[in-house]
């Protein structure tokens, strides 16, 4: 029975029955085959089976296992360095392994082993591989078997109708269930099953639904863990989904006020006992529907919620909020253990201050958890001073985050480049593995596809594109990027005028962008007004390219600092992403400006509220940093005498987010009678520049609706003729 031909490449080989493989012996790869053993097993069939990649939805791991030697196969995308993968279920003594290749076969490739999925010992090296059905003898033994392609044949990928394990179950049942901490003060281990467990893993970040999607991917990259900060209903499916593919999650549980300070809200630990009980009682709903789930590595309860405690209370009040707060925790972990003694119980915070309070108030923690970016180098030196007798993880950690880092020129976090933030990673993970015997691993933060600010900032992923830094953490956790196509590397990024880009106008970005693969490049250029208006979004711009690394930028309308994002691609799935501020300002205008320091009245004025004062005055001193600013009702009015009959030629009016969306300009000659010379309704709070050909002593705004529900606020009322 002849192959059927697959799509965009030639028909595969003839597939060659079991019986007759004895005679591809005379092949070019000399593989010989073990003498028969009694006890020998085919081991793979029907196991999960995940790879680095798949061609198509038609092309999924699992069709290598299935027993279909002529329909059905794995495809790889097509480049070097690909690899597929077989979960036996169990340590397994290995004899032999059967590669039924289609037309896109290994020329050279490597069949290794695992216990755990992350370190791979090398079983048999084969090189010259000339396709067909290749019986390659082992001796070894481990859970994973895995086929890490190093050259192809052709064009296309690396294609397996059939992989087939041979060899012996040992008995020794999957690693899965009891989860400790052994050891002792400055020697402990993590272990799963009674095997030793180093947390390499990742915080996870898209939707549940979407984990069978993006978890083989985060095997590829040698993760054996993903952590989340919720657990409940949903949760099944995503430990479902981790189960398959060999990856253990560590289950968090919320707790206000959770993420740092400003998030959240303000629990009184001391006295709300109800909101203490519900949540024990949700957490452990939770604990008991997951206690035997094979995906369930840990319990961590609460994220930053010591430090948090902080926006809420202070003085001695928050000293007893951090002490009752940590004494919950202590029942809470108490609770777990008496439903699952099986997996330990954690606490996340990020600040190691946190720890003198778990340390006198929950000794039922078996272990300590520490969100740390920049400064994850510290966490050690503060263990060791502290004098700790419980091990940690990192749960949070990579590059310096936006709380670390020195301001730009323009007043705003410089963001580290792609280089710094992959370096980051690199750092991060070898201040974890240097403190031996005492941080068990880490969960860096994030494999996430979110392709906003704090995407670009700390994603691996943002908008699905693979960055340096993911890169970074897969050279960390598998040992090797070997053959992988890497991310256009951008350097000495800057923008002109950094400090005065007109609104509406354009700036100059400027980079050097190059690729190591020599794969061509297309740009995007993104902006985002975070720091301008608080819009996290990441909006393209427009923009056009001026050659040698140099594009042309339109500034947005609204004034403000902006962030401005050159975004490379190469067409494998890689971005590079670098980031500069630019400060947008009012546009120039030509000619003089009749209403600085002029007498300036206006209906009303906010005298405190925030920056106020805020008198009528501010709007023509010339400082784009400050402002008048109405009362919150309308209508409102704001008027200049420049001291003289004058031509008006142009008024430029620089609004603050408080703005009009319908207003009138009036002039006049008394201060008493006012003629309208122009009106609007359809104000948007950026810049107003206003054409007229009008001679009069006095301007006045006739404001007669809110943009906002605030009053009317003007940084800037200029007058030009």
């Amino acid at each position: 029975m002849s192959t059927p031909p697959s799509h965009r490449r030639p028909a595969g080989r003839r597939a060659v029955p079991l019986l007759a493989l004895g005679a591809l012996v005379a092949s070019s790869l000399a593989l010989t085959a073990p003498p028969a053993q009694a006890a020998e097993t085919l081991l793979s069939q029907g196991k999960p089976a995940t790879a680095s990649s798949q061609e198509g939805d038609g092309y999924a791991p699992s069709a290598a296992v299935d027993g279909d030697l002529t329909r059905t196969r794995w495809a790889s995308r097509w480049s070097d360095a690909e690899w597929f993968q077989v979960d036996l279920g169990r340590r397994s003594d290995l004899s032999r392994i059967v590669l039924s290749w289609e037309a896109a076969y290994g020329k050279s490739y490597q069949l290794q082993a695992s216990d755990d999925g992350t370190d791979w010992r090398t079983l048999k090296s084969v090189t010259g591989g000339d396709g067909g059905t290749d019986e390659v003898a082992v001796t070894g033994s481990g859970r994973y078997v895995r086929m890490l392609g190093t050259e192809r044949s052709g064009g296309y990928g690396y294609s397996l109708w059939e992989f087939q394990v041979y060899g012996t179950a040992d008995g020794t049942p999957p690693a899965t269930g009891a989860v400790e901490v052994t050891g002792s003060q400055g020697n402990w281990q993590l272990t799963v099953g009674g095997q030793p467990y180093t947390v390499k893993g990742l915080t996870w970040g898209p939707a549940i639904a979407d984990a069978p999607k993006y978890l083989p991917d985060v095997k590829s990259m040698g993760v054996n863990t993903i952590r989340t900060w919720g657990t409940d209903g949903g949760t099944k499916s995503l430990l479902d989904s981790a189960a398959a593919h060999g990856i253990k999650v560590v289950n968090g549980f919320w707790l206000q006020p959770g993420g740092g300070p400003g998030s959240g809200g303000c629990v009184d630990y001391v006295t709300d006992t109800t909101y203490k009980n519900t949540m024990l009682t949700e957490f452990a709903r939770w604990v008991e529907a997951y206690r035997s789930h094979p995906a369930t590595l840990m319990w961590n309860v609460g994220n930053e919620s010591v430090l948090g405690l902080q926006n809420c209370y202070g003085g001695t009040e928050l000293e007893a909020q951090r002490n009752a707060y940590t004494g919950f925790v202590n029942d809470v972990a108490k609770k777990i253990h008496s439903i699952d003694p099986d997996h330990p119980v954690t606490s996340t915070d990020a600040w190691t201050g946190a720890w003198p309070y778990y340390q006198r108030n929950a000794p039922d923690l078996d272990l300590y958890s520490m969100n740390s970016y920049g400064a994850i180098c510290e966490v050690r030196e503060d263990w060791e001073a502290g004098g700790y007798t419980k091990p940690y993880i990192i749960t949070e950690g990579g590059p310096a985050g936006e709380w670390e880092v020195p301001d730009d020129a323009n007043g705003v976090p410089d963001e580290p480049t792609d280089v710094r933030k992959a370096q980051g990673y690199a750092d991060a993970w070898d201040c974890v593995t240097g403190h031996r015997g005492v941080a068990l691993g880490a969960t860096l933060f994030h494999y996430g596809v979110e392709h906003d600010f704090g995407g670009v900032w700390f994603n691996l992923l943002p908008d699905g594109l693979k960055r340096l830094s993911y890169y970074a953490v897969k050279e960390a956790y598998s040992g090797s990027t070997a053959g992988d196509n890497t991310p256009p590397v951008i350097t000495n990024m800057a923008v002109s005028p950094a400090s005065s880009a007109p609104a509406g106008g354009e700036f100059t970005v400027r980079a050097d962008v190059r690729d190591p693969d020599g794969d061509p490049i297309a740009y995007k250029v993104f902006l985002s007004g975070n720091y301008a208006n608080g819009d996290k979004r990441l909006v393209e711009a427009r923009w056009r390219a001026t050659g040698n690394g140099t594009f042309a930028v339109t500034a947005p309308e609204k004034l403000g600092v902006w962030k401005v994002y050159l975004q490379a691609e190469d067409g494998r799935g890689n971005a590079g992403i670098e980031t500069k501020s630019v400060k947008v300002v009012a546009p120039p205008v030509t000619g003089t400006n009749v209403a600085l320091n002029k007498p300036t009245t206006a209906s009303s004025f906010q005298p405190s509220y925030g920056d106020c004062p805020c008198e009528p005055a501010k709007a023509t001193d010339g400082r784009s940093d400050t402002r008048w600013a109405s009362d919150w009702s309308d209508p409102q009015w704001i008027q200049v005498d420049p001291g003289a009959a004058t031509t008006i030629r142009k008024l430029q009016l620089v609004w603050d987010p408080a703005y009009a969306k319908s207003y009138d300009v009036q002039v006049s000659d008394n201060g008493t009678t006012w003629r309208t010379v122009h009106t609007t309704a359809s104000g948007n709070g950026d810049v107003d520049t206003i054409d007229l050909a009008e001679t009069a002593r006095y301007v006045r705004l006739h404001l007669t609706a809110r943009g906002t529900g605030w009053g009317y606020s003007l940084h800037e009322f200029g007058i030009y003729g």
